[in-house]
């Protein structure tokens, strides 16, 4: 899950914050800047008080609370996002020069804070924050620098899917304003399609354009958002169905009469007639005719104009650390070889005769793993999935303390995004509850989906993986409000993939051929590191990518050729998991060495998940200080 400002990008994923386990150290009253006042007698005997006045900490986490109000009205995505109805009728402003002017107001706070605060006179909890603050600020003025050189579509979505995305799941309509409100975002979505075609034109100008397949995969995606009524045929497209279900809903809670009803849609097919549809008929030609400019074989993004600092650029922002490709290239390749050996060891416990490559094909092609591509084989699919997931909902208690309240569904992804061999993802719920959280898979085509891997892409996206850490991370009370939206892929990635991992301690993974897919799943991982350095560092060919994984994995054919092309349209990104996943790995044996009989699982859990979506410098100092504070 991975957060863009830049982009009009919904939240997949991903990945929000956490803090529970360290209310009391938000709430507690430091020496340094607090103080207690009692006036002068008055000229009767009545003794006027006043209130002590509030500590650094707390004159900083209302600071903090101030300056991030500022910035979500400064979006309505993000106010929708969360739940709320302000600026329910706009969408966010896309142009560059919006961007810009995020990122001089973010400096701008950040000269106030170091204006206006004492840093030393804050608790660990507070300094955390203003540490956080500032990556942030300083990340989005970094990011600013390749604003062109980011591809604005690829193999997991781009505008032309994440707009109608948004109006269809995150819209919520409970009156008639509420759907007069959708009607204007409709013709508000002209302007902002419009907005994104300009950053697609600007950046081909420059000599930016993602590979061929990426074209041919946004035009598909953007015909089916306009396959339809009002524009084609006698079915609604996939917004006109959304528009006609929540006006009927209105009708039938009494909220409006028939009449208005009426009236509602013709609104609704005169703002996809005037504004929606001929932003989308523009952005389809367009891709059309840029298409015969892009790359027929795919090249990764060092061969594109300032590719090779783009791409350093992007492993600094997925890793949050200093590593170098060569780096990652090599950690990946070590890491792919530790787990060939306990692959190993599974096929000679289930007696499988031949070598591991073999071992693998016979995991891909036989029937015996895969679900029928039938409605029948979703429905199994997506029941056994739940299954899993509450079979381990029992076991939480006893490795964490902090524990979601957020409820959670699983779901194929509605069909006009749906993607063959598609990454499934998790969809965030909203603060208060009214929106459960949602893991979504993709369903087309279920040859795609091996069985062995399912137990561990549902323990990763639901619990105790990505629902879990962002439910936690929303829920959160006594901490700026900030840091409950924060988002970096190397914490929430690395913690989904050690979820993966964790999940076996806990006593899942009973069947051997299911642990082959929890090994399966983290060799995915560590490949990752291997192929997204190759592409984008090395000179390696798409192909070359697809036989690596041939050559150690037993994904898939269909996903495997999805990933890639993930990769070369999302550099950097993958190799978020691994990194994130390791370093949370050694922060807890580091703690377990040091507290010794000490440590205590529960509470290393919260440590991490507590202090919600950090980068990896701060997620390590956060557990030396838990550490520190158990007498360690």
């Amino acid at each position: 899950m991975t957060y863009h400002s830049t982009r009009l990008l919904l939240i997949s994923g991903l990945t929000l914050v956490a803090l529970t386990a360290c209310q009391k150290d938000a709430a507690e009253t430091e020496s340094a800047g607090a103080s207690s006042n009692t006036a002068e007698l008055a000229p009767a005997t009545e003794v006027v008080e006043t209130a002590p006045a509030p500590s650094e900490t707390e004159r900083l986490n209302a600071w903090f609370d101030e300056r991030y109000e500022e910035q979500l009205q400064r979006s309505p995505f993000m106010l929708t996002f969360l739940g709320r109805k302000e600026r329910y009728d706009e969408l966010d402003d896309y142009s560059i020069e919006a961007v810009q002017d995020e990122v001089a107001w973010l400096q701008g706070t950040v000269e106030e804070l170091g204006a206006n605060f004492d840093y030393d006179a804050l608790s660990p909890l507070a300094q955390e924050s203003w540490d956080l603050w500032v990556f942030q600020a300083e990340a989005a003025a970094q990011d600013l620098r390749f604003f062109y050189q980011d591809y604005l579509f690829g193999e997991l979505g781009g505008p032309e899917d994440q707009l109608p995305t948004f109006l269809i799941n995150f819209h919520k309509v409970d009156t008639e304003a509420d759907m007069r409100a959708y009607i204007q975002r409709l013709r508000e979505g002209g302007r902002a399609m419009g907005q994104v075609l300009e950053i697609g034109q600007a950046s081909a100008g420059m000599g930016v354009r993602p590979p061929k397949f990426a074209f041919e995969v946004a035009l598909k995606r953007a015909s089916n958002v306009v396959d339809g009524g009002p524009f084609s045929g006698e079915e609604d497209s996939p917004v006109l169905a959304d528009a006609r279900r929540k006006i009927d809903s209105l009708a039938s809670a009494g909220e409006i009469d028939a009449p208005t009803a009426d009236a509602l849609m013709l609104e609704v097919e005169n703002a996809m007639n005037e504004a929606f549809g001929p932003a989308y008929t523009a952005y389809i030609e367009w891709l059309q005719a840029e298409m015969a400019n892009a790359d027929e074989v795919a090249r990764g993004v060092a061969a594109l104009p300032d590719g090779v600092d783009y791409y350093n650029h992007q492993l600094s922002v997925y890793t949050t650390l200093d590593m170098t490709a060569d780096e990652v290239h090599e950690l990946g390749l070590s890491e792919v070889a530790r787990i060939k050996g306990e692959m190993e060891a599974i096929r000679e416990q289930v007696g499988f005769e031949g070598d591991l490559e073999a071992f693998f094909e016979f995991i891909r092609t036989d029937p015996r793993f895969y679900y029928p591509n039938t409605d029948e084989g979703r429905e199994a699919y997506l029941g056994d999935t739940r299954a899993y997931l509450a079979e381990i909902d029992q076991k939480l208690p006893e490795w964490f303390g902090l524990l979601p309240k957020a409820g959670l569904e699983v779901k194929r992804v509605e069909a006009f995004r749906e993607v063959d061999g598609g990454a499934q993802h998790y969809m965030p719920g909203t603060p208060d509850g009214s929106r459960p959280g949602v893991y979504y898979v993709h369903m087309s085509d279920m040859s795609a989906y091996s069985k062995t891997d399912m137990e561990t892409v549902a323990y990763h996206e639901a619990s105790p993986g990505h629902h879990m850490q962002v439910s936690i991370a929303l829920e959160l009370e006594g901490v700026p409000q900030f840091r409950t939206q924060a988002r970096f892929s190397v914490y929430s990635e690395g913690w989904a993939l050690y979820a993966e991992a964790l999940s076996k301690e806990m006593g899942q993974f009973k069947d051997p051929y299911m642990d082959f897919g929890r090994l399966t799943a983290e060799m995915w991982r560590a490949i990752r590191l291997v192929v997204d350095t190759g592409l984008h560092a090395k000179g390696w060919s798409q192909e070359q990518a697809v036989q690596f994984f041939f050559d150690n994995s037993a994904i898939p054919e269909g996903a495997v050729r999805s990933e890639v092309r993930r990769y070369l349209t999302m550099p950097g990104q993958a190799v978020s998991y691994k990194i994130g996943m390791l370093k949370i790995q050694e922060l807890r044996a580091m703690a377990e060495a040091e507290l010794g009989d000490a440590f205590d699982i529960r509470g290393f859990h919260d440590t991490v998940l507590g202090g919600g979506a950090l980068p990896m410098p701060l997620l390590e100092a956060r557990v030396q200080r838990w550490v520190d504070s158990q007498g360690g």
